[in-house]
């Protein structure tokens, strides 16, 4: 089996160094999950664009998107994305309520996250390819054509990391533990 030990600043390959201090910047750490994706200078590069662009310019709330990051990371059976995710939610302002129904598919007493989480997972169940109802149940619920494409973005960033936390197997940090 091939192992993928998270990398620090002084391990990181040069063109992943300034991504770790971007992150740690952000954290006050480096999680273990960026540690690994800062294997590849791309990879690492390519997530914090996504997720950073989400948080400093994106329409859906912190607290909206890492309830979706939540969802979309239990569906796709991620063991460490889902803590992480938890952890993170908890400094957005969502309810430990809402965060354990984003992680178990629970129904949740919020109309516009329910929405969010039926859509993202639709869109992840389906490739993408949304039914005209779909689409017009989540703008129903008061989200714009924009949301929709953050919906995507967010599904990207899942996709790299879920996937990424699977095949290396990432230990869980510390700060992530509940």
């Amino acid at each position: 089996m091939t192992t993928f030990a998270p990398h620090r600043k002084d391990t990181a390959p040069e063109g992943s160094v300034a991504a770790l201090e971007e992150v740690e910047s952000a954290f006050g750490f480096i999680p273990n999950m960026m540690g690994v994706l800062a294997e590849s200078p791309v990879a690492v590069k390519a997530y914090l664009d996504l997720v950073f662009g989400l948080e400093r310019r994106g329409d859906l709330s912190s607290a909206e998107r890492q309830f979706l990051m939540i969802a979309i990371s239990a569906e796709n059976g991620c063991e460490y994305c889902v803590p992480a995710h938890s952890a993170i939610a908890a400094q957005t302002g969502l309810t430990s309520e809402h965060t354990a129904a984003a992680a178990s598919g629970a129904a949740v007493d919020d109309p516009r996250l329910t929405a969010l989480r039926a859509f993202g997972l639709t869109m992840m169940e389906k490739r993408g390819r949304a039914s005209d109802g779909d689409v017009q149940a989540f703008l129903d619920a008061g989200f714009t054509k924009a949301q929709i494409l953050e919906v995507i973005v967010c599904l990207a960033a899942k996709t790299l990391s879920n996937y990424a936390n699977h095949i290396a197997n990432v230990p869980l940090d510390p700060q992530f533990k509940s």
